[in-house]
């Protein structure tokens, strides 16, 4: 009894351990969604509202809101495409290091350029407007040549990969279409036969060499045979031809073909249309047919 007592309490205490844990991960999960949520929410708001400064407050001022609107946008897009790549490619993560020591150097651009907006002196911040502007440039054109190779390097890995697949669908588009190819291997075989006997081929020349030399050959044979001494001819008489055979064997020899239905149908006998009443099969249970009767 104790022992189940114990077992009971020890399944309590777990379940209630995996329920604190799992409301712990919800709760967390949540947390970090909202403040996920505030966030691109007060970028957003942020990106705006430098927009519209840009264009609403024309001087220094204006100035250092392009100036920030530039940067951000830059480092955000270069900051989504490393992420999205380096679960891809490992060799982006040096590169996705070296982004992070430039996000340094931006949030550091970022936070004076923010704190100089609402700098009263407008003098000396329109002497510091060329420094400030050469650095936003560098840090700028830095997070663009990181954003543009890698996306050039994934682009080239799809475009090896494509060629891959093309040169092997070549392959088993031509194992799938294999009759073309044997009918090409016979057309070619067809015309070198062709060009051999063609008239002014060397081959037709030695076949038509030979011919002449064997004609000549025969031709030498011929006048030789008939120039040696001829047969001597029996003086009996030839033996006569036979006669002619008769007209009955002709006859019997001779193909015939069937007769036609029609004849066959006359020479067989005629049956009567309909066949002759027989007698009736009677049953004891029938009455005796009565016999007709003309009163």
């Amino acid at each position: 009894m104790e022992a189940v007592i114990a077992v009971v309490a020890l399944l309590f205490v777990l379940f209630v351990a995996l329920g604190a844990y799992a409301t712990v991960k919800v709760v967390g999960a949540a947390k970090r969604r909202v403040d996920e949520t505030i966030t691109h929410a007060r970028r957003t708001v942020e990106d705006h509202t430098l927009r519209a400064k840009s264009f609403a407050q024309p001087g220094a001022v204006g100035e250092l809101a392009q100036l920030r609107l530039k940067l951000r946008t830059s480092m955000r897009a270069t900051q989504d495409a490393l992420h999205a790549g380096v679960g891809e490619d490992e060799s982006l993560k040096e590169s996705l290091g070296l982004f992070e020591r430039l996000s340094a150097h931006g949030h550091e651009l970022d936070a004076e350029l923010r704190r100089l907006e609402s700098e009263p002196d407008r003098t000396t911040l329109a002497g510091r407007l060329p420094d400030l502007r050469e650095r936003t440039e560098r840090i700028v054109e830095a997070a663009d040549s990181l954003r543009w190779a890698a996306r050039d390097r994934a682009r080239r890995f799809a475009d090896d990969d494509l060629d891959t697949l093309s040169a092997q669908i070549d392959v088993e588009t031509g194992a799938l279409r294999h009759w073309q190819t044997t009918e090409s291997m016979e057309t070619g075989s067809t015309g070198a036969g062709a060009a051999a006997t063609a008239p002014g081929s060397p081959t037709a020349g030695a076949a038509g060499s030979s011919a002449t030399g064997s004609s000549a050959t025969g031709s030498s044979k011929a006048d030789s045979a008939a120039a040696g001494p001829a047969p001597e001819r029996s003086s009996s008489p030839p033996p006569p031809w036979p006669e002619a055979p008769a007209s009955d064997a002709a006859e019997t020899t001779e193909q015939t073909w069937p007769d036609s239905p029609q004849r066959q149908r006359a020479e067989e006998p005629t049956r009567p249309a309909i066949n002759p009443p027989g007698p009736r099969q009677t049953y004891p249970w029938q009455k005796k047919p009565r016999p007709e009767s003309t009163t």
